[in-house]
């Protein structure tokens, strides 16, 4: 995978929000390779679930796009103001579609530019959150979920699930159940629009993901009719459909970026770690991985010696769980960490390339994991990636490792590394839970009035964490940190937003001796 044979390209980048890991982390992924990323002013974008300026961002991106190579846009931002939004509001699809329609426009004004698009089949959330979806959602969650999973079911077995079909169906305010999957067949009809675009040539590649699925339920059903469209139009050699969501701007940046195919031996933690069943998609690891391979431009490799990187996942014993240490599921004999942590050793040490996949629990790395890797010489990975889905960990940390071969930018590679590993170590494994113990039975879903005291113990408990983080394993490099102050993305301890740069040390040759043990917890 040779890198830019000359000037490194533009990309324009319109993301699904504006969290770190949707707009800032691809935008460091692609300062590593040289390449620039221009992004919408912030009133084009959402602002949680409010929705962005479609307006705006129409009129942005007719302007920026004679100037750039490659457009990668989240369909739902472009469309619907938002992946958020796009659950809640109530734009009629005719909209819609007249929206999606200036593709075509920048496309036949500016026929060499490469359109990578994404959108996202409605998810059918786990739990009953009033911000991230319908606001009736907070009552009639529960109800929705069970409805959703027995139509799908009805959907595939018929007659034999027409009776529990009608009492899921009489469970729900009618008013609420079709608003609910209008929706849906709105944003289909979103996706069904794009399959048409990229049948015509007008987008170079198409991933329509599926976010928190389940292997029955109204995401599936969606998924079934729209694979059936891609047969019929016959573009599955430029589309994925496959569970994902935030991390599709970083996969769809390395495909562009790198559009040599890459070769990967993938690694896991446990010799059956392919069959490790995942919370948050419908199929295993092992084919989870595949999905996410091929939709960054990767195949797996035969072998370690003729990959071109080592993707090493940390997969759960048999399945993954919410809350750590799991001894039923995830921390099990059907695997063994510190074989898995020898290994990675080895591997760093013959000179692989390795970027690290953390899925054994979502939403954060495995402590356990973390504190066995911190022997390791964590600086030299490739990647590193642990947070949310296990979709959202393999996606970034794919997309790490088929960069891996452009770096030109040494600090830069290191502020992208290092910044996902106190997010996803430091913060979602550890600090948020700490944080919360602090707060006074705070919501999940808003913070209301204790956001401000959220911050300030946020920012007590992780910057000596993340001082110390670096001064192991990172100081020694001829790179400097400065921290910024550690606040939440929105009101919710869900996301945090942790401003770190990187930049050469104004001393050359500088190596600062690294601080003491410890797992940096």
């Amino acid at each position: 995978m040779p890198p830019f044979a000359d000037t490194p390209p533009t990309v324009l980048l319109i993301p699904p929000d504006t969290r770190p890991q949707t707009l800032e982390l691809p935008v460091q992924l692609a300062t590593i390779t040289g390449a620039t990323v221009r992004v919408p002013p912030a009133g084009a974008l959402p602002d949680f679930f409010t929705p962005g300026n479609t307006d705006l961002l129409k009129g942005w991106l007719m302007e920026e796009a004679e100037q750039v190579d490659i457009l990668i846009v989240c369909l739902e931002t472009l469309c619907l103001g938002g992946m958020i939004p796009a659950r809640r509001v109530s734009d009629p699809l005719e909209t819609v579609l007249e929206r999606l329609a200036v593709l075509e426009t920048v496309k036949r004004q500016h026929p060499d530019l490469q359109i990578y698009a994404f959108g996202v089949i409605v998810r059918v959330a786990h739990d009953n959150d009033p911000h991230e979806e319908k606001p009736y959602y907070g009552q009639w969650g529960r109800e929705l979920r069970a409805y959703s999973a027995v139509f799908d079911r009805h959907a595939r077995h018929g007659i034999a699930e027409a009776e529990a079909l009608e009492v899921a169906r009489a469970a729900l305010p009618a008013d609420i159940l079709a608003d609910w999957t209008g929706t849906r067949e709105r944003n289909r009809a979103l996706h069904l629009a794009a399959l048409d675009l990229l049948a015509v040539g007008v987008l170079t590649h198409l991933c329509l993901t599926l976010d928190d699925t389940t292997p029955y339920g109204l995401a599936a059903y969606d998924r079934r009719m729209l694979e059936a469209r891609a047969d019929e139009l016959d573009v599955w050699q430029h589309l994925d459909i496959y569970p994902g969501a935030d991390e599709v701007p970083c996969a769809l940046l390395a495909r562009a970026l790198a559009p040599q195919t890459a070769r990967v031996w993938v690694r896991y933690s446990g010799l059956g770690g392919a069959g490790a069943e995942m919370i948050y998609e419908d199929r295993p690891a092992g084919e989870l991985v595949r999905a996410h391979l091929r939709a960054a431009g990767c195949v797996l490799a035969d072998t370690p010696d003729e990959a071109d990187f080592v993707l090493a996942v940390n997969t759960p014993g048999t399945r993954q769980a919410n809350r750590q240490p799991d001894f039923a599921t995830v921390d099990t004999p059907h695997r063994h960490l510190p074989a898995f942590v020898d290994a990675l050793r080895a591997d760093l040490e013959a000179g692989r390339t390795v970027s690290l996949a953390d899925i054994a629990y979502p939403n954060g790395a495995e402590r356990r994991m973390w504190t066995l890797i911190q022997g390791l010489p964590l600086a030299e990975l490739a990647g590193f990636s642990a947070w949310n889905t296990a979709g959202n960990t393999l996606g970034t940390a794919i997309a790490f490792g088929k960069l891996a071969p452009m770096v030109r930018d040494r600090a830069a590679h290191a502020e992208a590394l290092f910044a996902r590993m106190v997010d996803d170590a430091l913060y979602q494994a550890f600090v948020r839970s700490e944080v919360r113990e602090r707060l006074a039975n705070p919501s999940p879903f808003d913070l209301a009035g204790q956001r401000e005291a959220a911050e300030t113990h946020l920012r007590g408990i992780i910057t000596p964490r993340i001082e110390a983080l670096w001064q192991r394993h990172f100081s020694e490099f001829g790179l400097e940190l400065e921290v910024g102050a550690a606040r939440l993305a929105w009101p919710r301890l869900f996301t945090g937003v942790f401003p770190l740069t990187v930049k050469s040390s104004a001393i050359e040759g500088h190596r600062p001796s690294p601080a003491g043990t410890g797992p940096f917890v």
